[in-house]
């Protein structure tokens, strides 16, 4: 039996699209064409054949349609064949499968480490290109 926070609660099919502002908890698979921005502790799934263009603020991320756009995952992005990713990320955990296309920078921090850090020194006193772990 799914957890919860595993179900699929919305579902854009192969020949719908959307263009505005996204939030859920749970799974949202999208197979159509998505444009905007998505925010949402859950799991993003792009199905093959999807197109998003959107800034993503995910908990998890599995890709295996065209992505273009700044992904920032809470815990995972996984890229499968034949996905396509042509923006930066930032995420702790990265899967990228042999045969997809990535055109852009990564960043594997934890996104929360990021703030952690930015709050130990102040910027007074921070040397430039230096960072301090508490």
């Amino acid at each position: 039996m799914k957890k919860p926070k595993d179900e699929i609660n919305a579902f854009l099919g192969k020949d719908t699209e959307f263009e505005g502002k996204l939030s859920f908890t749970g799974a949202v698979r999208i197979d159509g064409k998505f444009s905007g921005e998505i925010f949402s502790s859950g799991t993003l799934i792009v199905g093959e054949g999807a197109v998003v263009k959107s800034q993503i603020h995910v908990g998890d991320m599995m890709i295996s349609g065209e992505v273009h756009g700044d992904i920032f995952a809470e815990r995972k992005i996984e890229i499968n064949v034949p996905g396509k990713l042509l923006g930066n990320i930032q995420t702790p955990k990265l899967v990228v499968k042999e045969g997809v296309i990535f055109e852009g920078s990564c960043k594997m921090q934890d996104l929360g480490e990021g703030i952690k850090k930015d709050r130990a020194v102040s910027p007074a006193k921070k040397p430039e290109g230096l960072s301090v772990l508490k």
